[in-house]
């Protein structure tokens, strides 16, 4: 469960907002607050996902992306499992618009191994169409 007191949580929330209004450099720089002040891996997993979303270079994206999935990897798997799945799908993504299709598949294929264990819903949803799609477009 996401702690939305957390200051990290709250600065990459704002930084959705930001997003969300078109103010792409004010989410960035939120987003970049929200990666200095981190404490832990499970923080830094959260802000390095964000701030992969507002990087000018698609090489840039996939640092933070591979970031991301770094940090989660060395948390508690109880606190992350919910956002495992999407984690792998953005790295997919990165490493597919790259040209990598074979790593993309790697990722898309962890994130469908880890998909099955989310709750039913409109995220879920959305991961699990993001990594059926980027796994059709990686060889099937």
């Amino acid at each position: 469960m996401i702690d939305p007191e957390n200051p990290v949580v709250r600065l990459c929330a704002e930084g959705i907002q930001a997003e969300g209004q078109g103010r792409h450099e004010d989410a960035a720089a939120l987003y970049r607050e929200a990666w200095a002040i981190h404490s832990d891996d499970y923080e830094a997993c959260i802000a390095a996902h964000y701030l992969a979303r507002e990087q000018e270079t698609l090489e840039e994206s996939l640092r933070w992306n591979q970031a991301a999935l770094d940090h989660a990897l060395a948390v508690d798997e109880e606190r992350i499992v919910g956002f495992l799945p999407s984690l792998y799908l953005n790295l997919g993504w990165s490493h597919e618009v790259l040209g990598d299709a074979a790593t993309a598949r790697a990722c898309y294929l962890a994130g469908a191994a880890r998909v099955a264990g989310l709750p039913a819903g409109g995220y879920t949803d959305v991961v699990r169409d993001g990594i059926e799609r980027g796994l059709a477009r990686t060889g099937g």
